[in-house]
């Protein structure tokens, strides 16, 4: 691939002149070993799960619906609520785990969604529910990390 030899090259937009001659090109340049560097960087890794972060009603129940019968696992949690903050990096470790590539996590945060919060009628948190074909099938309350890795582990089969 031969690469224009222009001001403004290496900011990665390259506009061509209608003027511009086969003088004006030589090699490729390092920004093009980047780009390929990466694309083969993205090109064997695995995509992590998302935590999706719920902000109304609708777009919860779209969540649950659009997840089918994967296990959809939902953190109802509060910015000023220190045991969600501590259990947080933990619910995101398991979002990330390999395993749980077929599981769906999603995060409420009770005050700014607080619809969502008065229909899953949440009392404390941090709370967890957990749903399969947009059924409820289990939830507790807490901040226990051993609790949500075993429901986890057995409602995702």
């Amino acid at each position: 691939m031969l690469w224009p030899r222009r001001a403004g090259l290496m900011s990665g937009v390259y506009k061509p002149s209608p003027s511009a001659s086969f003088s004006h090109f030589t090699q490729e340049p390092a920004c093009f070993y980047r780009s390929v560097l990466l694309l083969c960087v993205l090109s064997t890794t695995t995509v992590k799960n998302m935590i999706i972060v719920i902000e109304d009603k609708d777009s919860f129940l779209n969540a649950l619906k659009e997840a089918g019968d994967k296990l959809v696992v939902v953190d109802f949690t509060a910015t000023w609520c220190g045991p969600c903050k501590n259990i947080a990096p933990f619910f995101k470790e398991l979002s990330e785990n390999p395993e749980n590539s077929n599981v769906v996590f999603l995060k409420v945060d009770v005050d700014e969604a607080a619809d969502v919060s008065q229909y899953c009628e949440i009392k404390c948190m941090p709370t967890f529910h957990f749903y399969k074909n947009g059924k409820k099938v289990d939830d507790f309350s807490g901040a226990n990390q051993a609790t949500l890795e075993e429901k986890v582990k057995a409602l995702k089969s």
